[in-house]
């Protein structure tokens, strides 16, 4: 437990991240967690607006990665972007428009 987390603090249930691939991120843990959001904003402007598609913080490419084995989703009660919007109290509505489960892999 960290040192600063003492008294009340120390008994708050924390969310339930769990990596279903770990490996390298697009960014260190503290970058993603503080800023994914504007990642995510950033390249939405640029394939909406300007028609750039690339995959370093495509949202299709997030959800590959961090699906649960289970759900294959990153919703439900144990899913990595809904546990933690659901503990920070945010509105999570990506999901109103794009998939929360991975596209399948075409075959060759």
């Amino acid at each position: 437990m960290a040192a600063w987390l003492t008294g009340a603090a120390a008994g708050v249930p924390r969310p339930g991240i769990v990596i279903a691939k770990p490996g390298q991120c697009v960014a260190d843990k503290d970058t993603m967690r503080r800023s994914h959001m504007d990642f995510l904003k950033h390249q939405r402007d640029q394939t909406v607006r300007q028609g750039i598609r690339t995959r370093e913080h495509s949202l299709n490419e997030c959800v590959a990665c961090h699906a649960g084995e289970k759900s294959g989703s990153v919703l439900g009660q144990d899913g990595f972007c809904q546990s933690c919007h659901s503990y920070a109290a945010v509105e999570l509505d990506c999901f109103e428009c794009h998939s929360a489960k991975p596209k399948p892999v075409a075959k060759p």
